[in-house]
């Protein structure tokens, strides 16, 4: 059965990254260098069939079988297909208008995040620009389709997403930002290649981008408006943003529950602040303290640089201390990078083949906007001892499948980035009573997401709605919470992971040490919730239970 389980796998793998071929070049996969992603119908139907067959045989498996990896194999890959296939039925490519995530903003940093380590890959790339073309071409056709199921995106979606195919078509292709390519590999001459990318984006890119405007243009009459941008609000909306939390959460918690959890946790976070209020900012008044924090210039940032030093700094630090706290850390190292296009910070994993390290991306655009009291807690979360040290971890394990080591599961990779935030207090990590105020303020972004997420597509709240509630209960200001909120309008569901995915964990680590008292090793524990590839939070709870019983 060794065989057999191993086979399986590496066929789901392969599946994967055919359906998702971007992330497989990303990942130094380079026999899909020359594709882009397929938003048809038919490709979803495809997809749809092939991971309910995956399903099948894996539930088919006897647990008699298999030995301890094999069932983890088995169960990860039953889970992750599931999910995966129920998403795909929502058919969220219907009403896909996304000016934050949407590629036609978030493509010059995709291209330059793909390698080109030979001359072969170089000459896929043109294709590859050829086929982003065809997505955007196939996507306009997927808004027709959801117009006339009633089943359109928010008005600010929509008219978004058009300001920006405005913009990108209003640069001269030979200057356009997806020529920001990584290096050309030696034997290929840049001109040449070159005039061909400039050729794609001509003939190809550009006029899918005109043609999605177009579809966007005649669906814009019909878009949902502002309080009623929610996913409640469509005929299916209930059924689309269950599938949705199951994914994102890996649990069958209800959007009533999460709302629930969301509340508990912001009334926590209050008394936190009051008792830190007087050594930071003279007062234990919640709204005085969250004025202080939006407001002081003393603690807000003044240029990009100062973002990525800071942040350099915070992970050089928590690097030292990481000895203690984990049994095993990565080879792969973790750069930081500033940028101007996508979410305030994120962060992408090594690429497979060793070629290029993680990187931990900071929004350098308003630097203004970021208080000096976030930065640590953000460096925590994406970088060293959050995303890379999980993400890195995992991709460098042996005797594991590859799906394993790189599927991403919201949940775990989000929970485990906010448990390290907390988890860098408890190694002493954070400078000053001001940066673990910034530790208030992540948690309060985390805990507010669960109760204005379901809010919106649960609950029916306004746009407005959300953003007040996010100013009434967190420092943030309003210029932060309205692009979160739309952020949560455009990706239903994946910011509740996060909170969820950490109380989890915290939650498996209180049991595991109740379990074991004087003989739990918190290394032990982080090395069992590390070193078996991305998990839903499901099986990694039978995997502590197993390594710490």
């Amino acid at each position: 059965m060794s065989s057999y389980i191993d086979d399986l796998a590496a066929e789901y793998f392969a599946a994967y990254l055919n359906a998702l071929p971007t992330e497989a070049h990303v990942l130094g996969q380079y026999a899909w260098a020359d594709r882009f992603e397929v938003p048809t119908r038919e490709e979803e139907d495809r997809q749809i069939a092939e991971l309910r067959g995956f399903v099948a045989v894996g539930e088919a498996i006897a647990d008699a079988d298999l030995d301890a990896q094999q069932r983890i194999t088995r169960d990860v890959l039953v889970s992750d297909a599931r999910a995966r296939a129920d998403m795909i039925e929502a058919r969220f490519a219907t009403h896909a208008a996304d000016p934050i995530f949407g590629h036609q903003t978030q493509l010059p940093v995709v291209i330059g995040m793909l390698g080109m380590p030979t001359p072969d890959v170089a000459e896929a790339m043109v294709e590859k620009f050829h086929g982003i073309g065809r997505y955007f071409r196939d996507l306009a056709e997927r808004q027709r389709e959801g117009r006339a199921a009633g089943r359109v995106s928010a008005e600010f979606a929509v008219s978004g997403t058009i300001a920006q195919i405005d913009a990108a078509l209003a640069v001269p292709a030979d200057q356009d930002p997806l020529l920001g390519t990584t290096a050309l590999p030696d034997g290929v001459e840049a001109d040449a290649w070159r005039r061909r990318m400039v050729d794609a984006i001509e003939q190809s890119i550009r006029p899918g981008l005109a043609a999605y405007r177009e579809a966007l243009a005649e669906v814009l009459p019909a878009t949902r408006p502002d309080d009623r941008a929610g996913l409640c609000w469509l005929d299916d909306g209930d059924d689309a943003y269950g599938r949705a939390l199951r994914y994102y959460t890996t649990t069958d918690k209800s959007a009533e529950e999460i709302h629930e959890i969301g509340l508990q946790q912001v009334a926590q976070l209050a008394d936190e602040y009051r008792s830190l209020g007087p050594e930071v900012v003279g007062t234990d008044d919640l709204h005085e303290i969250f004025d202080a924090m939006r407001t002081d210039p003393k603690l807000h940032f003044e240029h990009g640089d100062q973002l990525i030093d800071a942040a350099r700094v915070a992970m050089h630090r928590a690097w030292d201390a990481m000895p203690a706290w984990f049994e095993v850390l990565p080879q792969a190292p973790c750069s930081v990078q500033g940028t101007t296009a996508g979410a305030k910070a994120y962060y992408y994993a090594p690429a497979a083949d060793g070629s290029r390290g993680g990187t931990f991306f900071i929004n350098i655009v308003e630097p203004e906007s970021w208080g000096t009291f976030e930065l640590e807690s953000m460096a925590f979360h994406e970088g060293i001892p959050g995303h890379h040290l999980q993400l890195a971890i995992s991709a460098e394990l042996q005797d594991v499948p590859e799906f394993r080591k790189h599927i991403h599961n919201s949940a775990y990779a989000e929970g485990w980035g906010l448990y390290t935030e907390r988890l860098a207090d408890e190694m002493g990590l954070y400078s000053g009573a001001v940066d673990r105020m910034g530790m208030f303020s992540a948690d309060s972004l985390r805990a507010c997401r669960l109760v204005v997420d379901t809010g919106m597509h649960a609950l029916g709240w306004s746009r407005q709605q959300a953003v007040d509630y996010m100013l009434a209960n967190s420092p943030l200001t309003e210029g932060v919470c309205r692009p979160e909120v739309d952020r949560y309008l455009l990706v239903p569901g994946q910011a509740t992971s996060y909170m969820i995915g950490r109380l989890e964990i915290l939650r498996m680590r209180h049991e595991a040490q109740q379990r074991q008292g004087d003989g739990f090793d918190v290394r032990r524990f982080h090395s069992a919730v590390l070193d078996n590839g991305s998990l839903p939070l499901g099986v990694l709870d039978e995997v502590v239970r197993a390594r710490l019983p």
